[in-house]
């Protein structure tokens, strides 16, 4: 098994990108998006390349770049391409590998497949990112449920946005597990508050390290 983690969310938008900068450069880990939907220009692993400091991360090439920012199966349909699991390989890399998925679990990815049939066939455990809005507590729980249920291994939780007691206990308590950290909300994203987050955070998330 590959010596990495999973990105994904419960939903999109809910800053997985942000985070999986955050983590590459707390564990000095390369960095891939397999699937990149819209606004190659500016795609997300450009923004990460572009946020992070230590001279050890890779940023790999994705599999596949689709021009429209919509669902894969959608994007990918447009540009004429069909998604396939087997297109998908790990890059070659010795290094710990932070993958950073497309919107939630259950993204299809083409007529058969999802995310989540993506994060197993890449045989990584995941991270799961929660931003705090109204049916967040729902969101969540339903993502570690349909996890659990196809007995992924979850290797740990992040918060999105100021801290929510209420909403994070609930979760922890039927999780079972402590969330990582909180990911306060960010005014400017750059090199530097990335770097600043990465080394406050850097001693919780070792254990990801050894989490496959």
């Amino acid at each position: 098994m590959k010596r990495g983690i999973f990105v994904t969310g419960i939903g999109t938008d809910v800053g997985k990108t942000v985070v999986s900068a955050v983590l590459a450069e707390a564990l000095e880990a390369d960095y891939w998006k397999p699937i990149q939907a819209g606004d190659l220009d500016h795609s997300d692993s450009g923004k990460v390349q572009h946020w992070i400091s230590n001279t050890s991360t890779r940023i790999h090439p994705e599999a596949y770049r689709l021009r429209q920012p919509l669902s894969p199966h959608a994007a990918a349909a447009i540009d004429e391409v069909q998604i396939q699991l087997s297109g998908i390989r790990h890059p070659a890399s010795g290094s710990f590998l932070v993958v950073e998925g497309a919107g939630g679990l259950m993204v299809p990815l083409n007529d058969k497949d999802c995310i989540i049939d993506l994060i197993q066939h890449l045989q990584l455990p995941v991270v799961l990112v929660s931003k705090h809005y109204l049916g967040s507590i729902n969101h969540t729980l339903l993502s570690i449920e349909a996890l659990q249920h196809r007995k992924i291994p979850i290797a740990g939780l992040i918060f999105n946005g100021d801290s929510n007691p209420a909403t994070e206990q609930i979760i922890e308590q039927k999780m079972g597990q402590k969330a990582l950290f909180t990911l306060p909300i960010m005014e400017n994203i750059n090199k530097e508050s990335i770097l600043q987050l990465a080394t406050s955070i850097q001693l919780n998330v070792q254990t990801l390290l050894t989490a496959h």
